[in-house]
């Protein structure tokens, strides 16, 4: 569906910087299939997990975990991120 939208350019390009992808459009999917996805894990917590392991397979998207996999970087022992506090000696 086209429509026009007014979106801040920074959270934007933070969006598409952290999860990697190429495109505007496919950072607004990414971050409304995100925002989506934390509330249906909020309504499971809030109801309780009396889901049996395939159940709970099944109310996600696995491309919604693996993209936003993309956004994490692995770490190598012994450095430091960005986001991480300083170290003190």
């Amino acid at each position: 569906m086209k429509m026009t939208m007014n979106i801040d350019e920074d959270i934007l390009a933070e969006v598409m910087r952290v999860t990697g992808v190429k495109s505007k459009t496919k950072a607004v999917a990414v971050a409304l299939s995100e925002v989506a996805r934390k509330a249906k894990l909020k309504a499971i917590f809030h109801e309780g997990l009396g889901l049996s392991s395939e159940e709970l397979k099944n109310l996600f998207d696995p491309a919604s975990v693996a993209t936003m996999a993309l956004a994490e970087e692995p770490g190598k022992y012994g450095t430091t991120h960005s986001h991480d506090h300083k170290r003190t000696r």
